[in-house]
């Protein structure tokens, strides 16, 4: 079956914190796209109005729920690819598009692990559930996810959300290559990853500096620097 052609759509969680690594992010992509690309951050200063939860302790950035507005600013239609900020795209995002199976209502990388370390970044808790992780890389069938409507995303639960307890069962979720979801810290070191996640903490924090695949994640930084001082000459 040959899908629509549309130019691929990705939604970028944005926390304050973690500004530099949506920046590096965006440009890892953009570098290594053959095809066109439209980059969105899901921001909360930009959702008033539709996203009103009050955050709880456990959560470690700002964008731990609002991930799941993807369908909904996608109108429920097409699809969606939502990534964690803290991560390097090491290949062509094409190749994940190509993917895409609309048999499913998300696909995922479906991580079988119990994290290693009690925290990660900034203190926060490092919870552990079923199907941890599963959700900072989802390609979403919009039209196949009219659950998550606003209301829901708002108050639902934690779990109800990040193990999908809105689809219908397991059998909607697809799956995608661990590589595309590459938990740094938590797997050995993989020269194919396609996209390394700095799920326990980014290089761009102190405690995380020789992070593997940290050297990548600085020579990034350093083009997008030279590039944005070029713009200011």
């Amino acid at each position: 079956m040959t899908l629509k052609a549309d130019p691929v759509r990705i939604f970028i969680g944005y926390d304050p914190k973690e500004e530099v690594a949506f920046h590096v992010l965006q440009r890892s992509i953009h570098e290594r796209s053959s095809v066109p690309v439209m980059v969105t951050p899901i921001r909360l200063s930009q959702l008033g109005g539709v996203f009103q939860r009050e955050r709880n302790a456990l959560q470690s950035t700002e964008f731990s729920f609002s991930r799941f507005l993807v369908p909904y600013l996608c109108g429920y239609e097409g699809w969606g690819i939502f990534m964690d900020c803290d991560m390097l795209m090491r290949d062509d995002v094409a190749k994940l598009w190509a993917l895409r199976d609309p048999a499913y209502a998300v696909q995922v990388a479906k991580h079988d692990y119990v994290p290693r370390e009690e925290t990660k970044f900034l203190g926060a808790v490092q919870t552990k559930y079923e199907k941890k992780n599963w959700s900072s890389v989802i390609l979403f069938n919009c039209a196949e996810c009219t659950a998550l409507t606003p209301e829901f995303v708002n108050t639902a639960t934690g779990l109800e959300l990040h193990q999908f307890k809105w689809l219908t069962g397991d059998d909607r979720i697809g799956e995608i290559p661990l590589g595309w979801n590459h938990l740094v810290g938590e797997y050995d070191h993989r020269d194919d990853a396609a996209n390394v996640h700095f799920t326990i903490g980014g290089p761009y924090f102190d405690e995380y500096r020789d992070a593997d695949y940290a050297a990548e994640w600085f020579a990034e930084k350093e083009k997008l620097g030279t590039v944005m001082q070029r713009g200011q000459g």
